[in-house]
């Protein structure tokens, strides 16, 4: 760390003599407009900067004369000549025209990606500039707090578990996207985001589209879509390398290159970093790696081949468990007590924790087959192996336990290593074992895009993929013990298991995809429309191998159907160029997810599952002028027949789980959201969002009923207008971006979260005269960051600094209702207090 400080002090101190700055508008010759995001570089150098979105930008140069080249793409490059006197010189506006023989490398995303004040959605878009200046240690959702309607936590804290919300719905409901590939567990719809922790290096930019949002696969998700851009054969010819520290020991190191197109068509990129630190949660060091190729060629004038492979393997311990608030504050580590850890021989030793390494890798062909239709495919394959640590045997890690060396101390797993060595012949009476769920993945994404009219655009395209995820249990350390005596597996009853061995469970599931959309685009003048028809056959099937026995017929099951549709349609009309209003309405089915099908996990197909119903709608108002952009969005989205399950006991003491029908809710809001410009080196934001997220109606005289349909129980669920829990449903923001010296900026950013009730089990509300669920203190965090760009030796260079939490605001991110619905009773997870992270970057 010292090290890398008085780099950064020397850095710092380092200038060199600019000859002046060079100013300019770049305008969209389709639009008539500012055209944001425009890359602007003085020919032949790494010297360059991007357009704000009012298409403006600023560069200092170090010659007097020169030219300067702009460029952006599916547009001309164009080249403008720049001679200064005075110091300064204003370049006025430059018109950039779509390149009709260009190849655009990002199609496919492109069709999932909304355009301002045209894509009748509700969208936020972040630049891969501000990524990299608000990223530090935070994990890849942070980036999107203060998103209107969005919420994004640390969860227990260990590296990549973030949890991200959207307009009240989990992260199941949230559709990500990764170059237009869709990373959603097909099983369960989760994102785990430690798989993706290096994308933040790579990343051009990302959008959050909430709502219906502009993506083209299949069926959307329900709460929005989250669509990450990587860098790509647009790249500039050069590369970076970086440095960064932060608190708990965080140290990360990488480096990017990149060749650019050369004259014979071909453009490599490749990323690689290393992350590393202990965790600012107590038991959750981390280890992290994260590697990122992109080669594109283009085949005449016609065609292009692009393969991206990335990845990130990591390790990380986690607290996976919520404490009560009394219990933190009994710890000496106060808001950093985890009780998932312990010491081994001297060392850490994580009792929980996760591993994961999910490679994905693509092919993209894009065909202009002639000058009003693209074809543009993509097939891609991932393969995932890992899982998350845990225990199993005899419960020795309660916080009182006698294996820990005090109340709330980490478990000395020494003492369990002796007794199970004690144990002899009759193996460990505890171990650490591992769940995993390894998988293969391949998929097709495949889009035809042509022009009917010259107003009318007409888009077709199909969405296949193949799933089969591998579950299983596995021993990773007897403790001392011999052996681990296990008799889960019908096939072999008495498994006296050693590490590596399964236990417990085991078995696949296989989900099949077929997909299918039709649009219609109408643009003309000021107004634009589309309408979207989509269908789709989602198949699962089962295979267990310790259930049943390899000779019994119910070891594998049929596959089961789910048929699910949508409609939606939206118009923006924009009145003039400086405001319009949008509307969108859609109602899809979307298939329940797999656990909702099997039952008592096993090969019990339940024959009541049912497609869950969607229906939403939104209108919204966008406001532009050179120092002003605004939004303002209302929505109300009904979600019928949520799946939801409850486990009951079978007259034989067996466990029985039936699925709940008719359960709905309501989600509902206005989301505001600004950026004033009063002059170039100041920019200010802010967001506010009204969200109203309830449950519709009480459930009752539900009969369950067992495998011989016999009545076992009648439940009633009191949920009707009870608050969602999870999530902030006021959120509100202020930030403030000034530049006070040449090419230094300071920035500050305020999030307030209010409105906000604990998680809880629906399912768990049978008593009518019970309170509403418990609700979170309201909280606000304060972040600031500091940036400063200059060049030495030629280079350019960047130095970057942020503290988050810098007043070190105690709130509770996360809670789960407990059985009093107040904060006595309530298992929580405390938010990160004070922490910060310092980097320098050299471009070449």
């Amino acid at each position: 760390m010292r090290k890398l400080l008085l780099l950064a002090m020397f850095l710092t101190s380092a200038t060199i003599f600019a000859q002046g700055t060079i100013t300019g508008k770049v305008i969209d010759s389709e639009m008539d407009g500012p055209l944001p995001g425009a890359n602007v570089k003085v020919s032949g150098t790494s010297n360059g900067t991007m357009t704000d979105f009012n298409g403006n930008f600023s560069l200092t140069v170090s010659e007097a004369e020169g030219s300067i080249e702009i460029s952006f793409v599916g547009y001309e490059t164009k080249t403008v000549k720049f001679s200064i006197t005075g110091g300064s010189k204003d370049l006025g506006s430059i018109i950039l025209s779509p390149d009709a023989d260009a190849l655009d490398e990002v199609v496919v995303t492109s069709f999932s990606l909304a355009i301002d004040r045209k894509t009748p959605v509700a969208v936020s878009t972040i630049s891969a500039a501000e990524i990299e200046t608000k990223i530090g240690n935070q994990e890849f959702p942070e980036v999107l707090k203060s998103t209107p309607g969005v919420y994004a936590n640390k969860a227990g804290g260990g590296f990549g578990d973030a949890e991200l919300r959207m307009r009240g719905f989990e992260g199941e409901n949230i559709a990500v996207m990764i170059n237009g590939v869709p990373v959603n567990d097909m099983e369960n719809g989760r994102v785990y985001w430690s798989n993706w922790a290096g994308l933040s290096d790579v990343t051009r930019t990302m959008q959050t589209q909430r709502g219906l949002g502009a993506a083209k696969v299949a069926v959307p998700s329900i709460g929005g879509t989250v669509n990450i851009v990587t860098k790509s054969t647009d790249a500039e010819k050069g590369g970076n390398i970086y440095a960064a520290t932060g608190n708990d020991g965080y140290t990360k190191f990488g480096a990017t290159v990149s060749t650019g197109r050369t004259e014979n068509g071909l453009a490599a990129t490749v990323s690689a970093s290393r992350t590393v630190g202990d965790g600012y949660v107590d038991g959750t060091e981390f280890i992290g790696y994260n590697y990122f190729v992109n080669i594109a060629k283009e085949f005449g004038e016609n065609h292009e081949l692009s393969f991206t492979a990335f990845g990130a393997p990591q390790r990380h311990g986690q607290r996976q468990n919520r404490y009560l608030i009394e219990t933190y504050r009994e710890s000496d580590r106060g808001i950093k007590f985890n009780g998932d850890w312990g010491y081994l021989n001297g060392q850490v030793t994580h009792i929980e924790d996760n591993f994961y390494h999910k490679p994905q890798m693509s092919l993209n062909h894009y065909w202009d087959i002639n000058e009003n239709t693209l074809l543009s495919t993509a097939v891609y394959a991932s393969f995932g192996t890992g899982g998350g640590g845990g225990w199993a045997g005899t419960n020795k890690f309660g916080l009182d336990s006698e294996y820990r060396d005090g109340y709330l101390q980490p478990v000395n797993l020494d003492l369990i290593v002796d007794e199970n060595i004690a144990n002899g012949a009759q193996g460990s009476e505890t171990i650490l074992r591992a769940s995993r769920n390894d998988h293969n993945w391949f998929g097709a994404l495949s889009t035809l895009s042509t022009d009917i009219t010259e107003d009318i655009e007409l888009l077709a395209g199909i969405d296949l993929r193949y799933y089969k995820g591998k579950h299983f249990q596995e021993v990773t350390d007897l403790l001392g013990g011999q052996y681990w005596y296990d008799d889960s597996n019908a096939n072999d009853p008495v498994n006296l298991a050693q590490v590596g061995d399964k236990i417990s469970y085991w078995n696949d599931g296989i989900v099949l995809w077929e997909g299918g959309f039709l649009q219609a685009e109408y643009t003309k003048s000021d107004f634009d429309a589309f309408i979207s028809l989509a269908a789709s056959n989602t198949s699962y099937k089962r295979i267990d191998y310790f259930n049943y026995t390899d000779s019994d017929p119910l070891q594998e099951t049929d596959y089961v159907n789910f048929f699910g549709y949508q409609v939606k349609g939206g118009a923006n009309y924009n009145f003039t160029r400086s405001s319009g209003v949008f509307a969108n309405i859609g109602y899809f089915e979307k298939a329940p997810f797999f656990d909702a099908v099997f039952l008592n996990f096993q090969n019990d197909i339940n024959s009541d599952a049912k497609n869950q119903k969607i229906f939403s709608a939104e209108v919204g108002y966008t406001f532009r002028t050179d120092k002003w952009r605004a939004n303002v969005n209302a929505y109300r989205t009904n979600w019928n027949d949520r799946s939801l399950t409850y486990s009951y006991n079978n007259p034989d003491g067996s466990l029985g789980v039936a699925n709940i029908l008719g359960v709905n809710a309501l989600h509902q809001g206005i989301e505001v959201d600004f950026e004033y410009r009063p002059f170039e080196e100041l920019s200010i934001t802010g967001f506010a969002s009204l969200g109203d997220y309830t449950w519709a109606d009480d459930v009752t005289g539900v009969q369950i009923f067992d495998e011989e349909q016999n009545l076992v129980d009648e439940i009633n669920l009191y949920i009707g207008d009870t608050k969602v829990g999870g999530t902030p449903q006021t959120t509100a923001g202020l930030g403030v971006d000034y530049e006070f010296l040449a090419d230094m900026r300071l920035r500050a950013n305020y999030n307030f979260f209010g409105d906000f009730y604990s998680d809880f089990d629906p399912v768990s509300r049978t008593n009518p005269e019970a309170p509403e669920v418990w609700q979170v203190p309201d909280f606000g965090t304060l972040d600031v960051g500091l940036s400063y760009d200059f060049s030495v030796a030629g280079f350019d260079t960047a130095l970057n600094a942020n503290v988050y939490n810098i007043t070190g605001t105690e709130y509770i991110a996360n809670a789960q209702n407990g059985l009093g619905n107040d904060a006595r009773t309530a298992l929580v997870w405390y938010g990160f207090g004070r922490t910060y992270t310092v980097g320098a970057k050299l471009n070449f």
